[in-house]
C-alpha cells in the first residue's frame, strides 16, 4: 500500500516551487492552524493569520484568494499529511485487513485530533456547525466536483488498494462515504466533552465502521 502522494492545490492559486516561497506558505498555514485553536474559524481573519506568520498581508494574498482558500490549503494538508502517517502505520502492521485498516484509520484520526494544531476546528473540513463569513461552500473545500467525505473516501479507496477492490468502484466508494460519515458523527461526540475523546465512543465508532464496511464488502 502507498499514499496517494498528490497534494492539494487550493483553486485558483500555484503551491509555490521556490524554497523561500514554499516556507512562507507553510508558516502561514502553521499560524493559521494555531490562531484556529485560539478564536476559532468564526473569528480568523486573514490579517491575523499574516501577522502571526510574520509576512505582509499581500504576500498571503500572493498564495490564497482569501479566508475560504486558506481554510482548503490547511484542510489539504491535514489529508495529506493523515494519509501518510496511516500509511506508514499500515506498514509496520502488515498485513492488514479491512477491520484492521479500519482500527488504523481510526487511531491516526483520534491522535492528530488530539495533538496536530488547529485540527480540531478543521479536520478535512469545517468541524462546527456555524459557518464563518468568507466562507461561501465549506463542503467542498478539499475539491470542489465533490463533498469533503467524498474527496477523503476516494483518497482513502486508493490508498487501501486490493482491500477495497470491488465489481462496483462507485458503489463502494458511496459506501466509505457513509462510513465517514458516520464516524465523523460519532467522533464529534466523542469529543465533544473530552479533550482527549470519550474511549467508549472512540471505541464504539470502530466497531460501528467495521460491521458496516464487512457487509458492505461481503
Amino acid at each position: 500500500m502507498s499514499a496517494n502522494t498528490r497534494s492539494h492545490v487550493p483553486p485558483g492559486r500555484r503551491k509555490p516551487v521556490q524554497q523561500r516561497s514554499q516556507e512562507r506558505y507553510g508558516r502561514i498555514l502553521d499560524a493559521c492552524a494555531g490562531l484556529l485553536d485560539e478564536v476559532g474559524p468564526t473569528a480568523l481573519t486573514t490579517k491575523e493569520v499574516a501577522a502571526r506568520a510574520q509576512v505582509p498581508i499581500g504576500t498571503l494574498y500572493q498564495f490564497f484568494a482569501g479566508k475560504e482558500d486558506l481554510l482548503a490549503a490547511l484542510a489539504g494538508r491535514n489529508l495529506d499529511r493523515y494519509l501518510q502517517r496511516l500509511d506508514d502505520r499500515l506498514a509496520q502492521a502488515a498485513p492488514v485487513g479491512p477491520a484492521r485498516f479500519t482500527d488504523l484509520a481510526v487511531d491516526e484520526f483520534v491522535t492528530m485530533k488530539r495533538a496536530v494544531p488547529g485540527f480540531g476546528q478543521l479536520d478535512f473540513g469545517l468541524a462546527g456547525a456555524t459557518v464563518p463569513s468568507g466562507v461561501r461552500d465549506e463542503r467542498h473545500l478539499l475539491d470542489a466536483g465533490v463533498d469533503n467525505n467524498t474527496a477523503v473516501a476516494l483518497r482513502l479507496q486508493a490508498l487501501g488498494g486490493e482491500l477495497f477492490e470491488a465489481s462496483d468502484p462507485a458503489a463502494l466508494t458511496l459506501a466509505l462515504r457513509v462510513a465517514l460519515e458516520a464516524a465523523d458523527a460519532v467522533l464529534k461526540l466523542a469529543f465533544r466533552g473530552d479533550p482527549d475523546g470519550d474511549p467508549a465512543l472512540i471505541a464504539e465508532c470502530k466497531r460501528l465502521v467495521r460491521g458496516y464496511l464487512a457487509e458492505q464488502l461481503a
